[in-house]
């Protein structure tokens, strides 16, 4: 099988990253991974191209890249299953993260976003005389947060991230997750406090990139959902992100539908009027489109069985 590989390359005289893409034509196996495709390349016709790789098992996370737009493990990648109809695979380095030459990127942000959620246990009280012991029962729903091998795929194709630096990222927030839930940590409220301030929790945006592209099933947009739920029942509620959940909910839960023009108040404060003014030209852009939500917010016809929905869940 011949296939084409199309691999952006580092200009180090360029002053942006927007590189260049490379072709390399070259025969494969039916058998062939993304990255042994890669390897051959290196080996028998450019010499120059760098890429990362280490266990090829899908275990280390070091050969995580972008394949035909999306993050993957290119040592678990088969060719035939991402070739496309002319047989050409697009191989770019991962999002989100600097380039340092050609598919090779600088976890350096990645590892400091990391550390910056604590991720170690933090017991108070005296010190056992021997390890701090969990029953296996409290940690079944860790397990599979546990099988994130720190690949970076879900940070290099986070929306937020592209547009939030600040953002901790779904690959730190699935950590914290991780020692939030440990019930051998006692510094729940000191972390739902940290992860509830700007750059946290509430700058996820939901897009579900992260659960797409997990090639071990970690699912940290779950996971940081499950954040929020806990830092708002600790009493972490005095943020715009809390505010707009539970506002949103309120909304929902009394009239069936989402009262567009009191969700803002209710999230930024009545009295918050650089937030609001910020919000004037989409509402202005609204009006012209006709898109402007009723000034009167009236229920729906079965406004009541909603209701009785969330009394039923909230029980």
């Amino acid at each position: 099988m011949e296939v084409t590989l199309d691999v952006k390359r580092f200009d180090p005289e360029s002053d942006d990253d927007a590189g260049y893409y490379q072709e390399y034509r070259l025969d494969v196996e039916d058998y062939f991974t993304v990255l042994d495709a890669l390897i051959k390349v290196r080996e028998e016709i450019d010499g120059s191209l760098a890429l990362r790789c280490s266990c090829r098992a899908a275990i280390c996370g070091s050969c995580s890249m972008r394949v035909n737009g999306h993050a993957k493990l290119v040592c678990k990648t088969k060719i035939r299953d991402v070739a496309t109809h002319d047989n050409h695979v697009k191989v770019e380095p991962m999002g989100n993260m600097p380039v340092v030459k050609d598919l090779v990127t600088d976890m350096k942000p990645f590892w400091d976003k990391v550390r910056a959620i604590e991720p170690w246990l933090q017991p108070k009280g005296p010190v056992p005389d021997e390890e701090y012991v969990a029953p296996n029962e409290a940690m079944l729903h860790l397990t599979g947060v546990m099988s994130c091998i720190m690949c970076g795929a879900c940070v290099s194709d986070c929306t937020a991230l592209e547009v939030d630096k600040n953002f901790l990222g779904p690959a730190a927030l699935a950590k914290a997750y991780r020692f939030v839930g440990d019930p051998r940590d006692e510094s729940d409220a000191e972390r739902l406090k940290k992860y509830s301030g700007e750059g946290g929790i509430w700058d996820c945006t939901r897009c579900m990139e992260c659960v797409e592209v997990c090639p071990k099933g970690v699912a940290p947009m779950d996971r940081i959902m499950v954040l929020r739920d806990k830092a708002i029942e600790a009493g972490f509620n005095n943020n715009n992100g809390a505010r707009h959940t539970e506002a949103f909910n309120e909304s929902i839960k009394h009239s069936g539908r989402l009262d567009e023009l009191r969700l803002p108040l209710k999230t930024f404060g009545m009295f918050n009027f650089p937030a609001l003014l910020g919000l004037l030209p989409v509402g202005l852009r609204a009006l012209r489109r006709g898109k402007m939500p009723p000034i009167i917010h009236k229920a729906i016809p079965g406004a009541k069985k909603v209701r009785r929905i969330f009394e039923k869940l909230e029980r």
